[in-house]
C-alpha cells in the first residue's frame, strides 16, 4: 500500500519483484492516494508481466518526465527544467512510449520548434532537457530506453557580445545622473563596467560583503547564475561608487543591509527602466544592463589580462565561456606567432626580418608565407 514518508509530500510504494529479490521503493510523484494506488496497481502488474513472460515495461513520457522533475527539485535551475519540460510535454504528449522514441521524433520536435520561430539556442535546451530526463531513467532507474537525442544538437551562432567604449561609458554614466535617483543608477553602472558582476548579485549585494580595507567583495553562491562563492577586487572606481552608495544609506537609511536600498530601507528590486532610459539619453542603442559585464571582460582582454584572470573575475564555471572574448586580444597571437621566430632564429622579430632580406634578397611577403605552408599557390 502506498505510505508517507517522512520529508517528502508525495505517497511512496514499495513493492517486492513476483520473482523475488530487493524490493522496489519509488515515488509516486503525487499526493493523491487514489492516484497514488493506481500507480503502484500498473507498476506491479509491469512486473509480472516482465517476470511471468519476459515482457520488458514501458514507460510513458509522462512517467519518464515525472520521475525527472521530483529528481531535480533541489537544483537552482528547477524553475527553468519546468518551464522546458512543458513544452516537451506538449509537442510530444503524456502518454507516448518513450522505449520507442527514434532520432525521427527528434528530428520533428526541432522542425516543429523552428516553424515556431524558436531560436537554435533554445531548442538545444529544450533537447539537453529531454537528453537528461531519458539519461535518468537509464542510469537512475535502470529503465532500458535508448537516447536518440544523443548527436542531433543544431549548431548555434556565436553568443552575443555587446560592449562599450570608455567614451561611450562615460556618456551612459553621465546621462544616468541626470535622471530621478540618478546617481543611484550611475553607481550601479560604475560597479558593474569595473567588477563584472550580473545584475542580481550587484541588487542582492549587502554591507557585510563589502571590505573596504581589502578592497574586495565577496559574492555568495546563493546568489549567482554558478552557484559557487567568488571574491572580486574592487579598483579605485569601484570603491568610490561604493562609498557614494554607503554614505547616501547612512543618510537615509540606517539600518539597512542593502548596498542598492531605497530610501525606506528595503531593497532596490530593478533598474532597467532607468537603465533603457539612460542609455536612450546618451544615444547608446542595443545595450542592456548584462552588457555592463561584457563590457568589464572586453576590457580586460583588451588590456592584455589573461582569459584565466579574466573566468575568476567574472565566476565563470569553465574557460570555454570566457574564450569569446577572446578575439579583442589580437596581440596575443601576435606574440605567440613571434615567439616561433625568436626560437627558430635566436634573434627579435626585426633581425629575422632582416636576416631573411639579407639572404634571399628580397622580403618574404605573407602571401608567400602562406602558400609555402599550404605547398601550392591559390587557385583562381
Amino acid at each position: 500500500m502506498p505510505h508517507k514518508r517522512k520529508g517528502s509530500p508525495y505517497w511512496w510504494t514499495k513493492i517486492t519483484p513476483p520473482g523475488g529479490g530487493a524490493p522496489i521503493r519509488r515515488s509516486t510523484g503525487t499526493v493523491d492516494y487514489r492516484e497514488a494506488k493506481a500507480l503502484e496497481s500498473k507498476w506491479r502488474s509491469e512486473l509480472y508481466q516482465q517476470n511471468a513472460w519476459g515482457k520488458a515495461p514501458q514507460h510513458t513520457f509522462a512517467e519518464v518526465a515525472a520521475e525527472f522533475l521530483s529528481a531535480s527539485q533541489h537544483k537552482r535551475s528547477y524553475a527553468d527544467i519546468q518551464r522546458r519540460v512543458a513544452r516537451l510535454y506538449d509537442h510530444i504528449g503524456p502518454d507516448y512510449v518513450m522505449e520507442e522514441m527514434r532520432g525521427d521524433d527528434v528530428r520533428a520536435f526541432i522542425a516543429a520548434r523552428q516553424q515556431d520561430g524558436v531560436q537554435p539556442a533554445t531548442i538545444n535546451r529544450e533537447l539537453s532537457i529531454l537528453s537528461a530526463m531519458i539519461n535518468h531513467a537509464i542510469i537512475q532507474l535502470e529503465w532500458p530506453m535508448s537516447n536518440p537525442v544523443r548527436g542531433r544538437m543544431l549548431k548555434e551562432p556565436e553568443g552575443r557580445v555587446r560592449w562599450l567604449t570608455h567614451s561611450e561609458a562615460d556618456r551612459l554614466v553621465e546621462a544616468a545622473k541626470t535622471q530621478r535617483s540618478g546617481d543611484r543608477l550611475a553607481d550601479f553602472i560604475l560597479l558593474g563596467l569595473n567588477t563584472g558582476a550580473r545584475m542580481n548579485e550587484l541588487l542582492k549585494m549587502t554591507w557585510s560583503r563589502v571590505y573596504f580595507d581589502n578592497a574586495l567583495l565577496h559574492l555568495e553562491g546563493e546568489d549567482n547564475k554558478s552557484a559557487k562563492r567568488r571574491s572580486v577586487p574592487l579598483n579605485d572606481e569601484a570603491l568610490a561608487a561604493l562609498r557614494r552608495r554607503w554614505v547616501w544609506v547612512a543618510s537615509h537609511c540606517p539600518h539597512s543591509e542593502w548596498v542598492f536600498a531605497k530610501a525606506d530601507g528595503e531593497r532596490l528590486g530593478n533598474l532597467r527602466e532607468g537603465f533603457k532610459s539612460a542609455c536612450s539619453r546618451a544615444r547608446i542603442t542595443n545595450f542592456r544592463i548584462h552588457d555592463l559585464r561584457h563590457t568589464c571582460a572586453s576590457w580586460m582582454v583588451s588590456e592584455g589580462v589573461p582569459l584565466l584572470d579574466v573566468k575568476e573575475v567574472l565566476g565563470h564555471s569553465t574557460v570555454k565561456m570566457t574564450e569569446k572574448y577572446a578575439h579583442l586580444a589580437p596581440h596575443r597571437a601576435r606574440d605567440a606567432v613571434n615567439q616561433l621566430g625568436n626560437r627558430t632564429t635566436g634573434g627579435s622579430p626585426a633581425e629575422v626580418a632582416k636576416q631573411r632580406q639579407t639572404q634571399s634578397g628580397h622580403s618574404e611577403r605573407p602571401v608567400q608565407l602562406i602558400e609555402g605552408l599550404l605547398g601550392r599557390k591559390r587557385r583562381a
